[in-house]
Order: structure tokens, then sequence, then C-alpha cells
């Protein structure tokens, strides 16, 4: 699978200082597209980088980062490179026309144990399979932010695709979000380490937790978006910039505009702000003994429609009778 990215480090050869870039990496900037991406101010921000210095890098990086107009022929072709993580269940799959798809965010929500943090798990080691059978031959990363991740089901997961579960273990870097803002600081590392090694998935389960808790109250609700709109912008960078798939989790309240006659009485966290991040939405909800449905809620892609499958002991499967 291509990666689209340039290292940071090849700025040495077009006259930036290596403290500089050192500087840069420092506060997340690993990649020549994420300084092209990123606006002057934000750049300005960075500790020791004169405003004069980030006009001299907008220039560099304008050369080597194509921004301008392309065909939607070729936007085709670029979308061709995609390729799908599987979920481990055939008609999951078929209802997401071949599994998770990588260079977006897909987000995925429902009440408690409608299966959200078992998918997060199947999907850290369907990653690592071959292109071939799935998978996309790349790492995962986990950012936890309640305290569900369990390696030991990696494991079960992993001998029941046929990998070595050791290696499977080794391949998942995985972190404990203490609060919104380490949160944050969690993706400025993930973005270090997607620019040393090849990751195909990055996790948060759930992105939206620490800031129900963080910001609570209707007083704090314009700060909580705020700085939530800005953990989401970073996924969707390191989404388009990596190629990873992005799959976060997210919790549901009651909803109080639903109906007696409304399909649903609950609704995701996050109002617009996650709604707008998020490529590809959701539903999980409970069925008979170990089965969920998923519903496609909101796809630029996808139609509407329902699948089964089950949660076993490996992970997500295909539905029992």
């Amino acid at each position: 699978m291509a990666v689209a990215y340039t290292a940071v480090d090849i700025l040495a050869e077009h006259g930036i200082a290596v403290n500089d870039i050192a500087k840069l990496q420092n506060a997340g900037y690993n990649t020549v597209e994420s300084i092209a991406h990123a606006t002057t101010r934000k750049l300005c921000d960075v500790k020791g980088i004169s405003e004069a210095k980030v006009q001299k890098l907008k220039e560099i990086v304008k050369g080597m980062v194509p921004m301008d107009f392309k065909t939607a022929a070729d936007a085709l072709e670029d979308r061709k490179a995609l390729v799908s993580l599987t979920t481990g269940s055939v008609e999951l799959d078929k209802l997401l026309e071949g599994g998770i798809e990588t260079g977006s965010i897909t987000e995925v929500f429902g009440e408690f144990r409608t299966g959200k943090t078992q998918l997060c798990h199947t999907l850290c080691v369907t990653c690592q399979m071959a292109i071939t059978d799935g998978g996309a031959e790349g790492k995962a990363l986990y950012i936890d932010t309640e305290g569900s991740f369990r390696p030991g089901r990696l494991q079960a997961i992993a001998e029941r695709f046929g990998l070595d579960p050791g290696v499977a273990l080794e391949n998942v870097a995985y972190a404990r979000a203490q609060n919104s803002e380490h949160q944050m600081e969690l993706l400025k590392m993930a973005a270090g380490l997607m620019a040393q090694d090849r990751y195909a998935l990055l996790v948060v389960d759930s992105a939206t937790a620490l800031y129900r808790t963080d910001y609570s109250g209707r007083g704090e609700l314009s700060e909580r978006q705020m700085q939530m709109a800005q953990f989401l912008r970073q996924l969707t960078r390191l989404a388009e910039e990596f190629g990873v798939a992005v799959f976060i989790t997210n919790q549901v309240v009651a909803n109080p505009d639903g109906m007696s006659f409304a399909k649903d009485s609950t609704k995701p966290i996050g109002g617009n702000i996650i709604a707008h991040a998020s490529t590809t939405r959701l539903r999980l909800r409970k069925s008979r003994g170990e089965n969920r449905i998923c519903t496609v809620y909101d796809s630029p892609t996808l139609p509407e429609a329902d699948a089964t499958f089950a949660l076993g002991p490996a992970g997500v499967c295909d539905a029992t009778e």
C-alpha cells in the first residue's frame, strides 16, 4: 500500500536548520504535508519558530505538496488506492462495501455492550493482515479513554485469524488518556510514530468521554465543542496524511426530541461537530443473544441499510441463528 507522506527531515536539504526541524517535530509536525496543511498562525505558535521562518517554510513546502485543483478522474484514481479493513463479519463487510475505509474517520456509536470496543479490538488485528485477506499490512494505535482495552482479547483474535499472538500484540501501540488535554497530546505522539513506521489504524475509544467529564455544564459547552473540534480536525489530518483508518467510538444520550414515533430514543454525543468530522457513521444496537445490528447512519458512499453480526470470544464474527 503506497504511503503518500514525506518525512519533515527532508527540509534540512532545503536550508532549514536541524534544531528548527526538531522544534517542529516536538510540536507534532512530522511530515512536510502537516506543515503545508497547517495555518501560518498555528505554525507561529511553535516555540522558537519566528514568523519569518514560518514564511520560509511555507514557501518551501508549497512546491513539495500539491494543494491545487485536480480533475474528478484523478480524484477517483486516488480513491482506488484506499484499502478497507475487514471487520471479521462477512455481512458487516458487505454492508460497508469491503470494511472500514482507510484515509477517513469512521465513527461507531451505540449503547453500552453493543460491540463498539469489540470492533476496535478486532480491527487492531485485522489491519495487520495481508491486503488480499482484508488487512492493510500495518500496525495499530489504540487510545483508550475509559479503561476498556483488553490485550488478552487481541491474542484470541490473532489466533482466530492465524496470526502469531505475540507479534500481533507487539504491533499494537496502546496509551491510556487521562484527560482531554492528554488525549490531544497523544495525537502528537501518534503522528511521530506514524512517521517512523507503517500504521494502518488509529482507534480512539471513546472520542467524547473525557470531553464530557472535563467540560460539564452549559457554561462550558462552547469550550467543550471547540476543543473537541480541534481534536477531530487533528484526527482528519492524520487520516489523510498517513492514509490510516481512524476508527472512533462515541456514546449516546437520551434524545429529548425523541417523540414516541421516533426511530430511536437516543442520539450520539457531540452534535454537529462530530457529525461533520466523521466520514462514515455507524449505529450499533442489540439483537438476540450475542447478535448485534449495525446500521449505516450517515455516509457519502454507502446506502442506509442494516447488517447483523455477532460478538464472540475471538472478536466480531458472523451472526448466529
